[in-house]
């Protein structure tokens, strides 16, 4: 047996609680605050400052104790025993139990809420058929063994469990949950992070408050978070300029260059586990088992151009679909990787004509992308490319995000899309498990006999070095389907003034609020 028990970096020293408030842009509101719903990153930022899993990051990107004090993990690596903090409270200050997080697990694998990441905790006992609806929710490997103690059972070790568990998708629920996928629900919302939900306006404002009930309150520093939705990057960083914000969801490119210049002490680009890709509908034609009209489209796609000249900022060509960075992993690249964009072109064409379409039987296709001024400079720039190397002209779509996700998700009318994947953890499995045929997350359709078995085999390695081998050679795989198509790789890029204490970057980019403090002599 072994036990695990790390310090907690912040403490529990009052660090000042003097009335303050940190403004935050968004780029776009969260589709929903239920933590076993909601998928996006916006979600997923605002979900970590008014909830809490049972471990948590600090900082600097490591991991630390948090809704569970301690927890021990059995020498076979397939029982974990989480010891419950006997001080922590929800908002309404009714205690937290291991009761919850038994209620929170067992809602995210129940078919019924189609939750999203409902696959990354299929190694648990049971989860697999409960997701298939084979078996009762109830019926999931967890257990509330006391109020204090939970235990978890899985099928087979799963290196990057702890990691997971700091997940929003795994916190635990209250029993008068209610609807939380509204802005009228706000108020009623329970959590038991540093943070509680105040109010919702769609669109323009979320306002969080210190939560008094949480069980580290005394670290935290901030009384107020007001969370600005603001889809435009020119208008965030318009009103960052003006003083409304403390810090920026995101830099604008066609800006990137003066404010590297003018504030530059203010920005931060760091490496970030996250890449930018289309996606193909795999479901239907054009593209459902056509792979040369695939690897066509993606061969035509200057890459390099589009990380020097539209988004520049930091980005790099992606030919992998796992970023570099991933713990303990080597990406393969596609096979055209070293080759000049000339040669690609060449070869595309050719792979163009043997899809069947020619100049006088252009393929016809839909490009959709959620509307902003860098997703439509993207998408004119990719069409541009299509014409001149392919000779055929893309249609572009622009859809509000909500709207866009949707019509991905229904795979009815959608042909390539947008999209992107930030790593959940840090571990190649977080991007590598999107593409399993099983997985409801997988947007593409994709379902390959050979890249599930390569991944299946991955999964029973004890051994890092095997698993990282077959995790590597399903990638392989992947990328020789040309089921996807990677373009580039983020970097985190924010403004934050010099009067935020606390932001350190790390490579999942996460910044919770109860980290930071306010200087108010700047």
């Amino acid at each position: 047996m072994v036990l695990w028990l790390l310090v907690v970096a912040c403490g529990t020293e009052n660090v000042g609680q003097s009335d303050s408030t940190l403004h935050r842009g968004l780029g776009t509101d969260p589709e929903s605050l239920d933590a076993q719903k909601a998928r996006s990153v916006q979600a997923a930022n605002l979900l970590r400052d008014i909830g809490e899993g049972l471990l948590a990051y600090s900082a600097d990107g490591k991991l630390v104790p948090a809704a569970a004090e301690r927890w021990e993990i059995a020498d076979d690596g397939l029982t974990y025993t989480f010891t419950i903090r006997a001080d922590a409270r929800w908002s309404n200050g009714d205690p937290l139990t291991a009761t919850h997080f038994v209620l929170g697990l067992r809602r995210l694998v129940n078919p019924a809420n189609a939750a999203f990441y409902a696959n990354t905790i299929t190694d648990i006992v049971n989860a697999e058929a409960i997701i298939a609806s084979d078996m009762s929710a109830d019926e999931l490997g967890v257990a509330a063994i006391d109020a204090q103690t939970l235990r978890i059972e899985l099928t087979q070790p799963v290196p990057y469990l702890l990691s997971l568990l700091t997940h929003p998708s795994t916190f635990p629920a209250h029993s008068k949950l209610g609807n939380v996928d509204t802005a009228n629900s706000a108020r009623s919302l329970l959590s038991n992070g540093a943070y509680k939900l105040l109010s919702w306006e769609p669109g323009s404002l979320l306002r969080l408050q210190r939560n008094e009930h949480y069980w580290n309150n005394a670290a935290t520093a901030i009384d107020l978070v007001h969370y600005h939705v603001i889809v435009e990057e020119t208008v965030e960083l318009n009103r960052y300029r003006a003083g409304e914000l403390h810090t920026t969801d995101n830099v604008p490119p066609e800006n990137f260059a003066a404010i590297k210049e003018e504030r530059g002490d203010e920005l931060r680009i760091s490496q970030y586990l996250g890449t930018y890709y289309f996606g193909f509908n795999l479901t239907r034609p054009p593209f459902k088992n056509n792979p040369h009209l695939r690897q066509a489209l993606s061969m035509a796609v200057d890459r390099d151009v589009l990380v020097e000249k539209i988004t520049g900022r930091g980005e790099s060509a992606a030919y992998s679909w796992v970023p570099p960075g991933t713990d303990n992993y080597a990406p393969p690249q596609l096979s055209y990787t070293n080759l000049e964009q000339e040669e690609r072109n060449a070869i595309a064409r050719s792979l163009y004509h043997q899809a069947g379409y020619s100049d006088d039987n252009p393929v016809q296709v839909e490009l959709r992308y959620n509307t902003s001024n860098t997703q439509r400079r993207i998408a004119l720039a990719v069409q541009a490319m299509w014409r001149e190397a392919l000779g055929f002209e893309a249609t572009l779509v622009g859809e509000e995000f909500q709207v866009l996700l949707t019509n991905i998700r229904e795979a009815q009318i959608t042909e390539i899309f947008r999209g992107s994947w930030i790593g959940d953890y840090n571990d190649a499995a977080t991007f590598l498990n999107l593409l399993l045929s099983n997985n409801p997350a997988n947007m593409m359709g994709y379902a390959s006999e050979e890249y599930d078995s390569l991944m299946q085999r991955a999964a029973a390695q004890v051994e890092p070095r095997r698993r990282r081998l077959y995790l590597e050679e399903a990638e392989r795989a992947l990328l020789a389907d040309h089921a996807i198509m990677p373009v580039y790789f983020y970097v985190s890029k924010h403004l934050v003034r010099p009067e935020v204490r606390g932001w350190e970057d790390n490579v999942l980019d996460y910044h919770y609020s109860q980290h930071l403090s306010l200087d108010v002599a700047q």
